[in-house]
Formats: C-alpha cells, sequence, structure tokens
C-alpha cells in the first residue's frame, strides 16, 4: 500500500539520519584500550609508571601495568599522560557568545545554535563537564545527552532567581512596576532568570527549576558584576527567601549555591543553610572562618583583568576593578582556612574569554602548584557536583581515572604536572578527547 510505503520510506530515512548526527553513537559500547600511557588520577601528584586502560561501556573497566586483552579498538600512547576531562564548575551554557542584548532579545532558535556550537568547542577544550550556574540550558543539555550535539556533560541550575533590582534582573526601568503575579518579562519567558520578591515567591520558582530537572539551584544573594541595577555592595534576599529555597531544594535531596561576593552576602547565605557560595571575592577574614567551619564549598574564580567585563559600560567595569582586586585576597583566605575550594571560570558574552578557558585553569598556578590546580579542575570539582545527590543527572564517579569510574579522559601530548601551560592549547596539546567512553576527538587516527 501506498501509506505503508511512505512510513517505511520515512523510517529508513529517520534511522539514516539519526546515524549520521552522531557519529560517536556507534563507539557506545566498544572498547577502547589505551596502552603505554602515564595516569594522572586526578589526585595524586605523581604520574603512575606506563600502564595500560581499558575502556568499555563508558566505563574504566581496568587499570594494570602488565598487558590487557581487548577485541575493540587499540590506542598506542606513547608515553603520553592520560588524566581525566577537566569539569568547570562555574559555566552559564547559554551566555558564553550572545550580547547581553542578542541573549535577552535576540531570536532564540539563533541563541540554541549558537550554545550549541560553543558546546562543542567546550568539549574540544577538554572541559567534558559544566556546572551551569544560571540560563535556559535544560534543552541543549538534553540535546547533548541523546547525541544531537557534542557537549560536555551539563549540571544544570535553571533560570536565576533574583529580587527586583538584584543581580541577574536585566529587565528595563520600562518594565517597573512590577506586578507580582503579573505577565512575566522576556528574560523570564526564556528561562534566563526569575524574580522573586517574598519566600513564597522563592519557592515557587526554586520548584519550578527543580521540576525542569536542575541539579542545584542558584540564587543571587548580593550585587553583581553585569547587571545594570546591582551595585556590589547591597545585598539582595532576605534570609528567610534564601531559606524558603533552601528548603524547597534539600526536599528534593540537593542544594543551593548564591552569588556573592560581600560578607554580608555570604554569612546570610551559610545561615539559610546555603552549601556553596559563588565568588565570594570581597570576602573577609570572619566570612572565610564562617564558611571552613560550616563545611561550605567556595566555588570562585582567578579574575585578575578587566576581561571579564569586556563589552559592558564603565559602571560594570568599575565593578570588574573591585572583584578582580579582591581574588588574590580569596584565594590566599580559602588556603589559609582549608576552605573546599572549586574551580570555574564565569564567562559571560565572550567567545574570545571562553577560548581562553584553559588560560584560567593555568592562572591558579599563581596560588597552587600544577598538581593542586588540575586535582582541583577535576577530583576535587567532581565533589562538589556530588552534593547534587540523587539530583545528579549522571551519576557514577568523575574527575579521576581510577576503575568503575566514567570514561572522561584527555589524552594529553607532555606532561601538564610539570608544564600546566599545556592546558592552554588544547588544539595541540589534546591528542584525544573522550567522554563516556566515546572518542570525540583522535589526532593519533590521522
Amino acid at each position: 500500500m501506498p501509506g505503508l510505503k511512505v512510513r517505511g520510506g520515512l523510517a529508513m530515512l529517520l534511522a539514516v539520519l539519526l546515524c549520521n548526527a552522531s557519529p560517536a553513537a556507534a563507539q557506545q559500547d566498544a572498547a577502547v584500550l589505551f596502552r603505554n600511557v602515564r595516569i594522572f588520577d586526578g589526585k595524586n601528584a605523581t604520574l603512575s609508571v606506563a600502564s595500560n586502560v581499558l575502556v568499555r561501556d563508558r566505563k574504566i573497566e581496568k587499570i594494570s601495568t602488565a598487558d590487557i586483552a581487548a577485541t575493540g579498538q587499540v590506542i598506542d600512547g606513547g608515553g603520553r599522560v592520560l588524566m581525566p576531562g577537566l569539569i568547570d564548575a562555574h559555566w552559564h551554557t547559554m551566555l558564553v557568545r550572545p550580547t547581553p542584548m542578542a541573549a535577552l532579545a535576540g531570536d532564540i532558535g539563533y541563541n540554541n545554535l549558537l550554545a550549541a556550537s560553543e558546546a562543542t568547542a567546550t568539549l574540544m577544550r577538554g572541559f567534558t563537564t559544566v556546572r551551569d550556574m544560571g540560563g535556559p540550558s535544560f534543552g541543549l543539555k538534553q540535546a547533548i545527552d541523546e547525541d544531537l550535539v557534542a557537549g560536555p556533560r551539563i549540571y544544570p541550575s535553571g533560570a536565576i532567581i533574583t529580587i527586583t533590582s538584584g543581580h541577574g534582573d536585566f529587565r528595563q526601568l520600562s518594565d517597573l512596576p512590577r506586578t507580582i503575579g503579573g505577565m512575566l518579562s522576556r528574560m523570564e519567558r526564556i528561562g534566563g532568570s526569575m524574580v522573586a520578591d517574598s519566600p513564597d515567591e522563592v519557592r515557587v520558582r526554586a520548584r519550578e527549576q527543580l521540576m525542569q530537572g536542575a541539579s542545584q539551584v542558584k540564587l543571587t544573594a548580593g550585587g553583581g558584576v553585569a547587571s545594570p541595577f546591582s551595585p556590589l555592595d547591597v545585598s539582595t534576599f532576605t534570609e528567610p527567601e534564601l531559606r524558603a529555597a533552601v528548603e524547597a531544594a534539600e526536599n528534593w535531596g540537593t542544594y543551593v549555591a548564591t552569588h556573592a561576593y560581600t560578607p554580608v552576602a555570604i554569612q546570610r547565605s551559610i545561615a539559610a543553610g546555603v552549601r556553596c557560595i559563588e565568588h565570594g571575592h570581597l570576602m573577609d577574614e570572619a566570612s572565610a572562618q564562617l564558611i571552613a567551619e560550616k563545611g561550605v564549598w567556595l566555588s570562585t574564580q582567578p579574575f585578575l583583568d578587566l576581561s571579564a567585563a569586556a563589552g559592558l559600560g564603565p559602571a560594570e567595569q568599575d565593578k570588574m576593578r573591585q572583584v578582580v582586586a579582591g581574588t588574590d585576597r580569596v584565594y590566599a583566605l580559602a588556603k589559609k582556612y582549608g576552605i573546599k575550594t572549586a574551580f570555574g571560570t564565569d564567562v559571560l558574552f565572550s567567545k574570545a574569554l571562553a577560548d581562553k578557558q584553559g588560560s584560567m585553569l593555568a592562572a591558579l598556578t599563581r596560588w597552587y602548584t600544577p598538581a593542586e590546580a588540575l586535582a582541583m579542575a577535576t577530583s576535587t570539582n567532581a565533589e562538589l557536583l556530588n552534593l547534587s545527590g540523587l539530583r545528579n543527572p549522571y551519576p557514577g564517579k568523575l574527575g579521576v581515572v581510577e576503575e568503575g569510574a566514567l570514561a572522561d579522559l584527555l589524552l594529553v601530548d607532555g606532561n601538564p604536572l610539570d608544564n600546566i601551560n599545556l592546558v592552554e592549547d588544547p588544539a595541540k596539546n589534546f591528542v584525544l578527547i573522550m567522554k563516556g567512553g566515546r572518542i570525540y576527538k583522535n589526532s593519533l587516527a590521522r
């Protein structure tokens, strides 16, 4: 029957398209054996002796100095370094490449395609996992997980939850006054950020993000650089408002992270039960002590110049100067008090800055050894991701090279423990990139 022929033809066409759309899909369950590699396991400051690593069914099945028999693909590492894929603990998947205006008022379809392109570029820089700290990333995450797009694993926060005039409120003055329960602004409709001005509103907005698949919830407890109506010194949410989000997240078995630079924002967040402070560049000694005593995480960034404020106005650049001035202090306090510290980059509105993602990691050697910096961007960041508990979208060990861990791996031409600057040029120095046992780059195969 003609109808059956059409349906059969469409089914065949769909199958072909799906196969062509995901070259990595065919590798899903294939075994890959790495021979003659030295391993940086994500924790120890020394490399292993020459070893062999077998990957199967997305995980590291066996590590041995003896020969491993395998029937799958064999990769001769030639003594190169095999290490875990890198993790960025503060990334904005949807906000890296567009300008602020394009992100808010541009075409949504184009912005999604732009983000997909950047996701692939992020993976090709060796970052196999990112913790998205605000933006409408749920769709892109799904596309990556379904192999429609090559990109890193995404731990999504969903929309940034902010207050009227807070960091993340990108509305114009013409949008005021706000009617509670009234029409949402465009930034809210696209899922960039949500305004909440009471504990009840915060609770609703937090639950909405969790409903969509957030692995953690993000609130802005103080002022920020990029927002036009948000001075750095301003404290935004009240403690009861913050606590409402914490309760909602804890009911789902996960946690709240807050954007907080100042002592007041940090201390209020901790009093409300927040588990992770983002940034913290203006913290004081008492705040650092409190973070350490309560076992709260600090997710901060090595901001050393005004590049993060490129393209923003004079007021925003002045705020960035204040943040940059606090960078040395925040890392000094983190080390002094033994604070659990994660690495992130917080790139916004700049492809050029995103291309320097590895350079920002290398910049950590201003305060840490190369081994400490690389451990922070692998196994330590993976510990932070585990705070999401049962909301973890990728259960399994990340950030380490050990048996049973998820096979997110980089093969490096050189020793990054001796020369961390190798991560600044991933196109040259990362000769193989694997995520979940699938090879996305292999320049040795040429």
